[in-house]
């Protein structure tokens, strides 16, 4: 069934997020973001550091208010939500959270951060012990590791109580953020792999923010790549990987190193030129202009709309 034909799970319209400086100065930290996720996949969110993706997630799940813009989940605008409709979001909206070091409360034990949700919602001890054991086991731990506090683990180890976590509530969406990038190389690839079997084995939806783009590979079936605040393009992951429009998203692509060392010399790196400009007052113009090597006196002057270009796939650039 392609994506046409099917319902959105998440809703996101002209999400804007703003945070005041002072009188003068608006740092736009999401500007303008519009995409949807449907129900079982996986979409990646990348970028350079800065450039919004954790804030948009952030949005998303609600710890932050948008300036502007709408997010819908399941059809429903979740920032107009009923008492009941909120704690039935917060129950099926997730987050695994980029740092396992400061995610984790070092004052609780395993058994107490994972099953404090159920907790929440007035489960008999006894079956909260049960369903604790239950969901560790179905990260990689055990039994023993209940009683032992976060300072006591690996940061790998520590990602998988996070993602234990993030599942007692029997979630629907999880919202990714970073969830690896953490982590020691070998381990990635344990959590990755973790996160496509229990997607598979739970029917989850992925927002997967990341900057390592051959994970974002792996693990997708969408992309969007962002810039100082703004969605530059959007396409399935092999059609953005075989065909970048964007001169950004070509940038990115080329810094992916290759195994192949025929390949690799083969491999025309495209370097970004210059320093990120602040998203301190942004310019109402092309965010890359400034770096780009094919910007041309219009992209200094006017902002590009995303537009399509193929079925499905979108870009933000007036070269194209």
């Amino acid at each position: 069934m392609s994506a046409n034909e099917k319902q959105p799970l998440v809703q996101v319209k002209n999400l804007c997020k703003y945070f005041q400086i002072n009188r003068h100065a608006t740092l736009k930290a999401v500007d303008n973001m519009t995409f949807d996720i449907y129900k079982g996949e996986t979409v990646s969110l990348v970028g350079e550091s800065g450039c919004g993706k954790s804030t948009t997630g952030r949005c998303m799940i609600k710890l932050y208010q948008p300036t502007k813009g709408e997010v819908f989940y399941d059809g429903k605008d979740i920032f107009k939500l009923s008492h009941a409709e909120k704690r039935d979001f917060c129950n099926k909206v997730q987050m695994i959270f980029q740092n396992p070091y400061s995610s984790l409360n070092p004052r609780m034990t395993v058994k107490e951060i994972v099953g404090e949700g159920l907790k929440q919602q007035g489960i008999p001890q006894k079956e909260i012990d049960e369903r604790v054991e239950k969901l560790l086991k179905m990260v990689g731990l055990n039994k023993d590791h209940m009683s032992r506090f976060p300072h006591e683990f690996s940061g790998g180890q520590r990602q998988r109580i996070g993602i234990a976590r993030a599942l007692s509530m029997e979630p629907e969406f999880i919202i990714c953020d970073e969830p690896i990038s953490a982590l020691d190389v070998s381990i990635q690839a344990q959590v990755i792999n973790m996160l496509k079997e229990l997607q598979e084995s739970l029917g989850l939806t992925y927002l997967f923010i990341a900057h390592d783009l051959s994970v974002v590979k792996y693990i997708s079936d969408r992309v969007i790549v962002m810039y100082l605040g703004t969605m530059v393009e959007t396409a399935e992951t092999e059609e953005l990987y075989d065909h970048p429009m964007h001169p950004y998203t070509q940038a990115l692509l080329s810094a992916i190193p290759e195994a192949d060392p025929i390949k690799a010399k083969a491999n025309q790196r495209i370097a970004i030129k210059g320093e990120i400009p602040s998203p301190i007052n942004p310019k109402n113009c092309c965010r890359f202009a400034e770096r780009c090597q094919y910007a041309t006196e219009r992209c200094f002057k006017e902002m590009p709309k995303l537009h399509e270009v193929s079925p499905g796939h979108q870009v933000a650039c007036h070269l194209t």
